[in-house]
Formats: structure tokens, C-alpha cells, sequence
């Protein structure tokens, strides 16, 4: 077993499954070593979860476990992009974070935290990354929360 998918067996992480972009856009793009993977939010099996504004109906607790299924979904992502292969992660290099929220809200970074915490549980110290926390106005879907990433991978063995 992969030190990757141990980790996530020891945790009982599931990664959810995916779906394919739901617009003109691919989910992913490997560029050289670096695996850019577009926008998630928090959706289970085409589902969205905790959709709302932060600080209003959607409590900064649920926005944190929201960014963390965001990442779960980054995960998943990344185990397509890599033929399973969740060992190819050299580095979590950069980690965009944007929460619907209203003008007075300050709790981005808590938010977004729950996105980072997943990302360095399941990677350890290789998921520790750059990262932007912003607020947004409204997002796709009245999604609470979205996340993008960019890892550094290894190729193929």
C-alpha cells in the first residue's frame, strides 16, 4: 500500500468521487512537474453541501468543513490526474481559497484552514503550501467556499 493511501486508511478518509467539469474548462492540466487543478467546492456525488454566505447562513465552523471537503475534492482530483498514483506529490506548491462572505466578515483564513488541514494530513509535510485566503462576493453555485491548487508531481516510474 502507497505511504499516501495509508495515510488516508489510517485517518478513514474516503475521497468522494468526481464528476467531469461541469463547463467549458478541464478539471485539471499537467504542465511539465506541476499539476494545476481547478476550483472545487463542497460537493458529494454532484450534490452541493454548505451552500450559502459565511457569517450569515453559514456558520465560519461549517465554512472550515466546507473548505475541508473542497480539498478532499482537490484530492480526488489528483488521484485522476495521477492514474492513482497520490505518491507522484512532490509538494502542495500553491492553495487558492475564496469563501462567499459579507463585506464585514474577517474569518477567511480560519475558513480556508480547513482546506490546508486536510492537505497536510493527508501529504504530512509534502501538503504544507503558499496560500491565498480571499472573500468573495458570491460563488459558483452559492457555494460557501471554493479552493484551486497546484502541486508539484513526479513523473510516471
Amino acid at each position: 500500500m502507497s505511504v499516501v493511501a495509508a495515510r488516508l486508511s489510517e485517518r478513514g478518509i474516503v475521497l468522494p468521487s468526481i464528476a467531469p467539469a461541469s463547463g467549458n474548462y478541464i478539471s485539471h492540466r499537467l504542465v511539465g512537474s506541476l499539476l494545476f487543478v481547478s476550483g472545487q467546492i463542497p460537493r458529494i456525488d454532484g450534490v452541493e453541501h454548505y451552500v450559502g454566505v459565511v457569517g450569515q447562513e453559514i456558520s465560519p465552523e461549517d465554512g472550515y468543513k466546507a473548505a475541508r471537503l473542497c480539498a478532499l475534492n482537490i484530492v480526488a482530483r489528483v488521484r485522476a490526474a495521477l492514474d492513482g498514483d497520490l505518491d507522484r506529490v512532490v509538494a502542495c506548491v500553491q492553495l487558492r481559497g475564496f469563501v462567499n462572505a459579507p463585506a464585514d466578515f474577517k474569518g477567511h483564513p480560519a475558513v480556508i484552514d480547513g482546506a490546508s488541514d486536510l492537505l497536510v494530513e493527508v501529504f504530512g509535510g509534502k501538503g504544507r503550501h503558499v496560500r491565498t485566503a480571499l472573500g468573495a462576493g458570491s460563488l459558483p453555485r452559492g457555494s460557501s467556499v471554493e479552493v484551486d491548487a497546484i502541486f508539484e508531481v513526479a513523473p510516471k516510474a
